[in-house]
């Protein structure tokens, strides 16, 4: 029994040893890591402080097969290991493994690898300019901003997959990076599809779901599988099942260069869905088998353990990377930049960014602006759980003001307007419920300082925290969640369809007429269903493509929503730039009837040539009548309005709005 639990307690010892890494020990480095290739050599280089020996594995393939040379590493400095091949290695695969307490981890792709094979499962040697397109070099991003004010965008929300997969869509190329970069598409119907119809729709920036190379989808099957993406597997690298040829590093990348570049020529920008807060496997991740533990959170009292068990999980995705650490942060800048510079990205939506800490963000916003001037850069301001790094230290909405040119969505007007995104019966301001006007309000103005916004009412923020219009994102809908058009159904269940139509107009004309940066969801221009799926990541085409017969059946949503980008597009006096701007020019009605908003822009002010411009909501369910300021007005919008101006009076209509003018 002694020597039983002498073992148990030496293996308990031995155990405290191994999990106890000082990570603040570890060397950084600051060179370049991964693959660094020439025509006459090929370099080699990893981070592994605890590594006590290295391999590199050549393959002639991406998956099977036994590797056909393996050579040792040397010990280079500031924790890499690293070796240089001779001659031109062009179309190889590789992968590494360190030792690490006297055992061999498993084999990884590079952390760093710009090109993999299938399922990204090896690492590939590719020379870059063999992946440009015809033209690359002289690919520009189209102007979208005189003046580089992030607020002049407009951005609307796609997933690769949904645009082109449905069989109406008229695109060839369905599901593929080919397919959304095809023109002239048409439905059955005659209305333009893919490409041609995000040109038609007037919007400045696409920000596509997660196009890296992510784990749930066997790029190796038929198909028929789906996913959002949100599983990051390798970072650097465009992910294969969106590809004609997931086998061979190059055809990936080229085809997804093919994309950005007819964007670019069709007067589009493209926006980088970043998912860094997360990685897809934990243990067994390309960061972990490399440096075990260091790349993440660990739970508070708890000891960084390679075995499993410590990891922090503010992502509710089973682990929470930590930007803050020298090598994460290393890691996501280089990224980022890498994203920027080799394939032309414009913008970066980060998943998750509460994660983040606002030193991090900071430090790639300043370089990315440096790259980029007119780059938009926004986030989800908050986490899925809780996280051991301290809330002052952290990217969420409430220090939205800390950072440096970049925007945090507002939930605060997006549940205003429809109501909870987390009890599908939940009202919002534009489907009856009243008491939400503060809240959006407060989305009108862009979570900033407004003197008549009464906080104490906003649903979730009790002060303003932008520090600029730019600060924010303004929408009332993403990939998250129940679409508008469901949502409305879910929650108002006995209204009819024509009724839900002018809650779904009303929504849009908040979101579009409202300071920051509108956000639009593919789709919601025609009222997108997803027949009541709430978080449909993985349930198919079905459910998530873009049914393109809607549009012809919804043509009136469409051609409004096209009105209202128009309008925005035309008029500063919705696309403020600074806080001072939203608290002098706007002025709303104190006295306005319950369940409605109504207020004045002062467009002169703006150099708008509206001289002065007049909005009212009415979101009850019943006819309100609002005062009107005196003066000859002209009509922009109206979804339901009685306008007397002789008697200073707007009679609007249940789920209406009005937008009026002067020049």
């Amino acid at each position: 029994m002694r020597k039983i639990l002498l073992s148990l307690f030496l293996l308990c010892l031995m155990h405290e040893l191994i999990a106890q890494p000082n990570y603040d020990q570890y060397p950084v480095y600051n060179g370049d890591l991964g693959l660094t290739y020439s025509k006459t050599n090929s370099s080699f280089r990893i981070w592994s402080p605890p590594a006590e020996a290295g391999q590199l594995l050549l393959y002639k393939e991406g998956e099977n097969g036994k590797p056909f040379k393996t050579i040792d590493l040397k010990k280079g400095i500031n924790g890499t290991w690293y070796t240089t091949l001779s001659g031109d290695w062009e179309k190889t695969f590789y992968v590494f493994r360190v030792k690490i307490n006297n055992k061999w981890n498993n084999e990884i792709p590079d952390p760093y690898a710009k090109a993999v094979g299938i399922n990204g499962k090896r690492a590939m040697v590719i020379d870059l300019k063999d992946t440009d397109p015809q033209g690359w070099t002289n690919d520009k991003s189209p102007a979208f901003s005189k003046q580089n004010n992030p607020t002049d965008a407009i951005i609307y929300e796609l997933h690769v997959r949904d645009a082109s997969i449905d069989n109406n869509s008229g695109i060839k190329h369905k599901g593929k990076f080919l397919g959304l970069a095809e023109l002239g598409t048409l439905s059955k119907e005659g209305q333009s599809t893919g490409l041609s119809h995000l040109k038609e729709l007037g919007v400045t920036h696409i920000h596509l779901l997660p196009f890296f190379d992510y784990a749930s989808i066997d790029e190796s099957k038929s198909d028929n599988q789906y996913n959002w993406g949100y599983d990051p597997l390798n970072y650097n690298v465009p992910e294969g099942s969106y590809s004609t040829n997931p086998y061979d590093g190059i055809t990936r990348i080229k085809e997804l260069k093919q994309l950005i570049q007819t964007f670019h020529k069709n007067g589009l920008r493209v926006i980088f869905d970043a998912v860094y807060n997360h990685t897809a496997l934990t243990e067994q991740s390309n960061f972990n088998q490399l440096v075990p533990g260091y790349y993440y959170r660990h739970k508070k009292d708890a000891r960084p353990d390679p075995f499993g068990g410590s990891f922090s999980n503010a992502t509710a995705c089973g682990n929470e990377t930590a930007s803050e650490m020298p090598m994460m942060r290393k890691f996501m800048l280089e990224s980022v930049l890498y994203w920027a510079k080799e394939y032309h990205i414009d913008g970066f939506r980060f998943d998750l960014m509460g994660v983040h800490d606002i030193k991090t963000m900071n430090i790639i916003s300043k370089a990315l602006h440096k790259v980029k001037p007119d780059i938009v850069l926004y986030g989800e301001g908050w986490t899925a759980g809780e996280s051991p790094l301290p809330d002052s230290m952290r990217a969420i909405k409430k220090n939205a003001w800390k950072l440096d040119r970049i925007a945090v969505f507002s939930d605060d007007i997006r549940d205003g307007i429809k109501g909870s995104v987390f009890d599908v019966k939940d009202k919002g301001f534009a489907s009856g419920k009243l008491g939400m006007e503060e809240s959006v309000k407060f989305g009108i103005a862009a979570a900033c300082d407004h003197p008549q916004i009464d906080y104490s009412k906003v649903n979730y923020s009790k002060q303003p925290y932008a520090a600029a219009p730019w600060n924010v994102i303004t929408y009332c809908e993403c990939h998250d969640n129940n679409t508008l058009w469901d949502k409305l159904a879910l929650s108002c269940p006995n209204a009819s369809e024509e009724e839900r139509k002018k809650m779904h107009q009303l929504a849009l004309t908040i979101i579009l007429t409202s300071q920051g940066i509108p956000f639009l969801h593919a789709g919601s221009e025609f009222l997108r269903s997803k027949n009541g799926v709430e978080n449909s990541y993985n349930s198919g085409d079905s459910i998530n493509a873009l049914k393109w017969s809607l549009k012809k059946e919804n043509l009136e949503i469409t051609n409004y929503v096209k009105r209202l980008i128009k309008i925005r597009k035309e008029h500063p006096a919705f696309r403020m730039t600074d806080a001072k701007q939203v608290a002098q020019n706007i002025l709303f009605d104190n006295h306005a009837p319950d369940g409605t908003i109504a207020y004045t822009i002062n467009g002169a002010a703006l150099q708008d040539r509206w001289k002065k411009i007049f909005i009212a909501f009415n979101g009850s369910s019943v006819e309100k009548e609002i005062s009107l300021p005196d003066g000859n007005w002209k009509t922009a919008i109206d979804t339901g309005a009685e306008i007397k101006p002789g008697l200073g009076k707007v009679k609007l209509k249940k789920y209406s709005a009005v937008v009026l003018y002067k020049d």
